[in-house]
């Protein structure tokens, strides 16, 4: 029985790891042409997503790359007030470790055999057990798992939901080496996660593992299109950098002084996510994980939930090697149990960042009364 995973994201990689431990065979398509063709992105608050490293066998190691002191956390709002600063013990436990999303894929990479990924990959279609590449090559299958992300080709397999735009758009900055470069901004910023919010607007600054500070500057209650009306030329980043301070007119100097210090690599991006509960009839031989069956707003819980659903599905399909009906089925069920309510509470926190006083409920949300 042939199982092809589509994507080699940290979900895929986890399906495949936790069928290799339990001796099953899979193959995964990737579109890239090599694990290191492009960046993977910052840093990952890993919690829930630690009980699917523990199946994989990978929890001493993941501990190994985590970063504690990533739980660290301050709230600010924009004329400079600290509403809330929590340091994390050096003994404490790794409830919500930070680490770096590369350093995690690596991990997940090097704990499967070599070729079990397929790179140059790229998927176009697949009907009747065959899967057809962009290059014109296909292979056959028996269950295929499209864990290829938010605009995952193989979900139209399975169901007609697109992602909508949730009225968040973001510019990403960054600072490299802060501690050498900016270390007044590096003691500002602490060892962790820096959260700057009001004004519907946010901005949020992120210690990554290799020095480099990631910052998100987010814009709320915003059209789709609004990066065309925005004014800030991303092709000149000296003067996207200025337009964004003008942006934060009112702000305290300290957090402006962060976009002022970025170099010149500035990304806008578009924020998405597939309905809260979405759910299809089940198909004997395709399912999905990840972004690709539940995409949410990135608040925490995306990463996690694919770490899961690729642990889950492996111990499922293990669970029933010669029946992939009932096992696709039974992970099903137990998958949009799961999501459902992390994409509920991830929209519930969601609707709080977008509201005029955010910095104050989000005080309350991590203070409770």
């Amino acid at each position: 029985m042939t199982i092809a995973i589509v994507g080699a994201g940290l979900g895929g990689l986890a399906l495949a790891r936790v069928l290799h431990v339990n001796g099953i065979d899979a193959v995964v398509y990737e579109r890239e042409p090599s694990r290191d063709a492009r960046g993977q992105g910052g840093m990952l608050d890993i919690h829930s997503g630690q009980r699917a490293l523990r199946e994989a066998g990978l929890i001493d190691e993941f501990y190994a790359i985590a970063r504690g002191e990533g739980q660290d956390m301050r709230l600010l709002q924009p004329d400079g007030t600290l509403l809330l600063q929590h340091d994390t013990p050096d003994d404490a436990p790794l409830a919500r470790p930070e680490v770096d999303r590369a350093d995690l894929r690596n991990l997940l990479l090097d704990s499967i055999p070599e070729d079990v990924v397929r790179w140059g990959h790229a998927f176009e279609s697949a009907a009747d057990g065959v899967l057809h590449f962009a290059d014109g090559s296909s292979a056959t299958y028996d269950l295929l798992v499209g864990a290829d992300g938010a605009q995952s080709r193989v979900r139209p397999l399975l169901t007609d939901a697109r992602p909508v735009h949730i009225g968040q758009n973001v510019v990403e900055v960054g600072i490299p080496d802060i501690d050498r470069t900016h270390p007044d901004l590096a003691a500002m910023v602490g060892r962790g996660n820096y959260w700057v919010l009001g004004n519907g607007l946010s901005l949020a600054a992120q210690r990554n593992g290799d020095g480099r500070v990631r910052i998100g500057i987010s814009f709320y209650n915003t059209a789709e299109d609004w990066f065309a009306t925005s004014g800030i030329p991303f092709d000149d980043p000296a003067a996207a950098r200025a337009r964004l301070i003008d942006l934060l007119a009112g702000w305290d100097s300290r957090f402006t002084a962060l976009i002022a210090a970025c170099d010149d690599t500035i990304v806008p991006r578009s924020i998405h996510t597939l309905p809260i509960g979405l759910s299809w009839p089940s198909r004997p031989d395709v399912t999905l994980l990840g972004d690709a069956a539940h995409l949410m707003p990135p608040v925490g819980e995306g990463a996690n939930m694919a770490l899961l659903d690729g642990a889950v599905l492996g111990l499922t399909l293990a669970a029933h090697p010669n029946d992939f009906p009932s096992a696709v089925k039974e992970y099903e069920r137990e998958m949009f149990e799961r999501t459902g309510a992390a994409a509920r509470m991830s929209a519930d926190i969601q609707e709080l960042l977008m509201s005029p006083d955010a910095a104050q409920k989000m005080l309350e949300f991590f203070q409770p009364s």
